[in-house]
């Protein structure tokens, strides 16, 4: 019987996907809040029903929780499906305007022109026993940061869903510790927009390359032989 190499891949990268994934499921975020934006409370200052966007919408409303810093200067408004055209920004993205990654809301950081970084921080407990943070995101064209007090920490790409990456980062040397958190949309001589989702804490260790390489091989396996059950 002949292969049918289009099916094999797509069910090779499926499986692997759920390798990759399983081990990283949500668990309690401790005492940080509005990990998924969902909080927004934008009626009181937009009215109801929303409107399509809006500018100038409190931070307390719009990420409630969050600080917003445009290059180190901490703002008190954001705009509400309303992005930049090229300076340095944060803003909420909700239904009915920009796509969202997930639920109601996700958060567009912009890295502007200006060359100064869109950040979002939040201080507070990280769990006791978690080992790795995750995050969805719609990645940019620059580089973005995520730093734990001053400290930057290297992060990597686990897998991924229709409209986002699933990224990785060790954050176990801080468990049990009230650090600030901060995600930064950095500018490298263009407009940089990372769109931001779902931040979780696990008490798994983000896997080694080896480990992912292992996990990849063992759903290729899985799916060649599922297509060898179904060839037979």
């Amino acid at each position: 019987m002949k292969c049918n190499t289009n099916y094999l891949t797509v069910n090779v990268l499926r499986a692997a996907a759920v390798l990759i994934t399983l081990p990283f499921r949500a668990e309690a975020q401790g005492t940080f809040g509005n990990l998924n934006f969902e909080e927004a409370n934008l009626t009181p200052v937009l009215g109801s029903p929303l409107p399509s966007h809006a500018d100038n919408v409190p931070i307390a409303n719009a990420l409630p929780g969050w600080s917003v810093y445009y290059g180190g200067v901490q703002q008190s408004q954001i705009n509400y499906n309303d992005p930049s055209l090229g300076a340095t920004a944060v803003s909420l993205d909700g239904l009915g305007g920009e796509p969202v990654i997930d639920g109601s809301y996700s958060v567009l950081l912009q890295g502007g022109l200006s060359a100064s970084a869109a950040t979002i921080g939040q201080t507070s407990l990280i769990p006791v026993e978690m080992q790795s943070l995750m995050f969805k995101a719609q990645p940019g064209a620059g580089p973005f940061d995520i730093l734990i007090g001053s400290q930057a920490i290297p992060f990597s790409a686990i897998g991924s869903g229709p409209n986002y990456t699933l990224y990785a980062a060790n954050i176990s040397a801080w468990a049990g510790r009230s650090e600030e958190l901060s995600f930064s949309a950095l500018n490298d001589g263009g407009v940089n927009n990372w769109v931001l989702d779902d931040i979780t804490f696990s008490p798994n260790a983000v896997p080694e390359p080896s480990t992912l390489a292992l996990l990849v091989m063992g759903g290729m396996a899985l799916a060649a032989r599922r297509w060898r059950a179904k060839g037979s």
